[in-house]
């Protein structure tokens, strides 16, 4: 159980909001000029997560009866698009890693006990493809697989896997959870992460080989889905009652804000100097190349603006303890599906004016170019998969999708 000391520590050391971005943000020279060797190592440094941790930014969604600051999520997508700006690799590992404190929060108190028990710093990874093999046994499951996709996990010493539970012979219905793992029960696969963009997340592969999960150390979807989960008996804070994909949809989506406003920033630099060789013209006079920056600049500013707005709204309704309505939910979920598509394509209209000075690797704006259309890639960033669900709710049908 957590001591009454870690929650007085936690507010009264707790920095501002204004405070943690301003942190991040004086961060983004330094991720800057480790964002070759990120992406040349496949992981982020060490000692940048140890800066992460020194600044408090792990703590942003974790419960203050755990030494967490337990702020609003608009806290922590603000700190998330300033290390994005440095690095998106970086920004894209803080959040979804940084995130894991907030399903940490709906798990049972048992679960959070054994993960920050000992260390309210433990930091936990993920991967949420439904392909383990799940058997029922007494007191909880056997668990097996191979995971892809588990970023940020050689700096974490706990594991969320995704898997269908089979039916029971007592007719329980299958269901989707989510089983916590400590770094005993199973291995990573550090050589599986050879990718175009998004090099530096270190989003290796997980093996487990048939190990007991207890019960306790799950957490179902279903749970997250009507927000009726385990952890809001301890954790009671409005916070904790948001649906779960609420917050873990927008961790995926809002790096890209960092990534495509670095792309922004390379391109009006490059723009400021560059005279074509062969038609003699200068970037910085041409009206089509101004076009696509303002264009970028003023819709990248417009989708910020929609999904601050949107937990705005999610919090409201979370502190005024109302349900949020389906139709709501399913169609913030579709915007955010929609981002990191959209700045890929904004941005893919302003390197095609850059000629041959923004082909080049050395080009500051080609790492977050490939950073934009490889985050593009996650299931959460398809809107294709949002569509039926932001029309159906409109419409009174029941969501197709439970990840809402």
């Amino acid at each position: 159980m957590a001591t009454a000391a870690q929650q007085i520590d936690s507010m009264a050391t707790a920095p501002t909001a204004g405070e943690l971005v301003a942190r991040a943000r004086a961060m983004i020279p330094v991720l800057k000029s480790r964002a070759k060797q990120c992406t040349r190592e496949r992981n982020v440094p060490a000692e940048t997560i140890a800066e992460m941790q020194e600044a408090g930014f792990f703590r942003i969604l974790q419960p203050r009866r755990w030494g967490g600051y337990e702020m609003h999520p608009n806290v922590f997508f603000d700190v998330q698009k300033a290390l994005a700006e440095g690095c998106m690799s970086t920004g894209w590992m803080y959040g979804v890693v940084g995130c894991h404190p907030y399903e940490m929060a709906l798990f049972h108190d048992q679960a959070q006990e054994e993960v920050w028990g000992a260390d309210p710093a433990m930091l936990v990874s993920s991967t949420y493809q439904p392909v383990g093999k799940v058997t029922h046994v007494e007191g909880g499951f056997r668990l097996s697989g191979r995971w892809g996709f588990s970023t940020g996990s050689t700096h974490c010493g706990w594991v969320l896997l995704g898997a269908f539970c089979p039916p029971k012979d007592d007719g329980t219905p299958a269901e989707m959870r989510t089983f916590l793992l400590p770094r005993s029960d199973y291995a990573i696969d550090e050589d599986a992460w050879h990718v175009f963009g998004l090099q530096g997340t270190g989003s290796h592969d997980i093996i487990v080989d048939d190990v007991f999960v207890p019960d306790y150390r799950t957490h179902r979807s279903i749970d997250g889905f009507l927000c009726q989960n385990p952890g809001q008996e301890v954790n009671t804070g409005p916070l904790y009652r948001l649906p779960w994909a609420q917050v873990f949809t927008r961790s995926v989506s809002t790096a890209a804000f960092g990534g495509a406003q670095a792309a922004i920033n390379a391109g009006l630099a490059i723009m400021q100097d560059r005279v074509s060789t062969n038609t003699g013209k200068a970037s910085k006079a041409d009206p089509i190349l101004h076009a696509a920056l303002a264009r970028a600049i003023a819709e990248k500013g417009e989708m910020e603006t929609t999904l601050r707005l949107t937990f705005e709204d999610l919090m409201g309704y979370a502190e005024r303890g109302e349900a949020i309505p389906m139709e709501k939910r399913a169609f913030y979920t579709y915007q955010s599906a929609t981002v990191v598509r959209r700045l890929a394509g904004l941005i893919d209209d302003v390197v095609q004016l850059l000629g041959g000075r923004a082909i080049y690797t050395s080009s500051e704006i080609i790492q977050p170019w490939l950073d934009l259309h490889a985050g593009r890639a996650h299931v959460a960033n398809d809107p294709n998969n949002r569509t039926g669900d932001a029309i159906g709710t409109m419409l009174g049908a029941d969501p197709l999708n439970p990840f809402l």
